[in-house]
C-alpha cells in the first residue's frame, strides 16, 4: 500500500484509477484514505497532486482520530450510524473530501461526502440536513412514479399530488382531488408508500371507506391487507424514525 510522508508521519493510502472521474480526488474516512486518479495521470502527476494536499490530508486525518478517540463527543450522523430507510436499518459512511460539494448517495448504505469548508462542529446538522432533503426528493420521486403507473392503468387524474410534512395521517384525498402523502413513509418498506398513494387514488373514485371503496382498492392492489397492517402495527415509530438513528458502532472503521 502506498504511503504519504508527512512530517515524522506515514499515513497510508488506496490509490484508484478511473477513466469516468473528470478531477482527482482525495476522501479520508476513519482508518482509510483513497486517492482517486485519473486513468491518464503518471506516477509524478500523483505526487504532486498528493504534494499539495498533504496538509489538509494530514489535518482530515487527525481530527477523525480525536473524534473517534472521544466518545463522548461522537454527533449521531456520523459513520457507522444507522439511517432508516424503505424498512431497513441503512449504514452512514460520513467521509471527508477535498471536493467542492457535499454529496450523498445510497447503494448498501448511505455514503456522505463532506468538503472541507464543513467544520467539525456543523457536521452532524449539515449531514443530518442534507440526508433528510435526499430522502424528501427519494419520496416524491417514487410517489411520482406510483401514482403515475395506477392512475394511468384505472383512469384516475388527480389534481395534484404533494409529499408533506403532515402532522397527522400518512395520506388525504380532498375534495378539489388534490392528494397529500405523509413523506414519513421512506421510513417504511416501499410497499406500505405504494398502499397509501394507491388508498389515496383510490378515493378519487370513492370518497368514502365503504364495502365499494374497500372492493375497488382491491382490484386495483390484491395484497393491500399486508402493507395496511404493517402500517397500523409500525406506524407510531415512523415520526420519530429520522430523529434517533441509531447510534455508530465506535469498534469498527468505515
Amino acid at each position: 500500500m502506498p504511503v504519504l510522508r508527512v512530517g515524522a508521519r506515514d499515513i497510508s493510502y488506496d490509490l484508484r484509477r478511473t477513466a469516468t472521474a473528470k478531477e482527482r480526488r482525495i476522501t479520508v474516512m476513519p482508518g482509510c484514505v483513497e486517492v482517486l486518479a485519473l486513468s491518464t495521470d503518471d506516477d509524478a502527476t500523483i505526487e504532486d497532486f498528493l504534494d499539495r494536499k498533504r496538509q489538509w490530508v494530514f489535518q482530515t486525518v487527525r481530527e477523525l482520530e480525536e473524534i473517534t478517540a472521544s466518545r463522548a463527543s461522537v454527533p449521531r450522523f456520523m459513520s457507522g450510524s444507522k439511517i432508516p430507510f424503505r424498512g431497513r436499518q441503512s449504514s452512514l459512511v460520513v467521509r471527508r473530501t477535498d471536493g467542492p460539494h457535499i454529496e450523498i448517495s445510497h447503494r448498501n448504505g448511505f455514503l456522505v461526502d463532506l468538503p472541507s469548508w464543513v467544520t467539525e462542529d456543523a457536521a452532524d446538522g449539515i449531514v443530518a440536513t442534507e440526508i433528510k432533503l435526499w430522502l424528501k426528493r427519494r419520496v416524491r420521486r417514487d410517489v411520482s412514479e406510483i401514482a403515475a403507473a395506477y392512475s394511468k392503468r384505472f383512469g384516475l387524474k388527480a389534481r395534484s399530488i404533494r409529499v408533506a410534512d403532515m402532522k397527522s395521517g400518512w395520506g388525504s384525498c380532498g375534495q378539489n382531488g388534490s392528494i397529500l402523502i405523509n413523506w414519513n413513509l421512506i421510513f417504511a418498506p416501499k410497499s406500505v408508500l405504494e398502499y397509501v398513494v394507491v388508498h389515496e387514488l383510490a378515493h378519487l373514485r370513492e370518497r368514502s371507506h365503504g364495502p365499494e371503496f374497500w372492493n375497488f382498492l382491491g382490484s386495483m392492489l390484491p395484497d393491500y391487507e399486508r402493507p395496511k397492517g404493517w402500517l397500523s402495527l409500525k406506524q407510531g415509530s415512523l415520526d420519530s424514525a429520522f430523529l434517533n438513528p441509531s447510534p455508530a458502532n465506535m469498534s469498527s472503521t468505515a
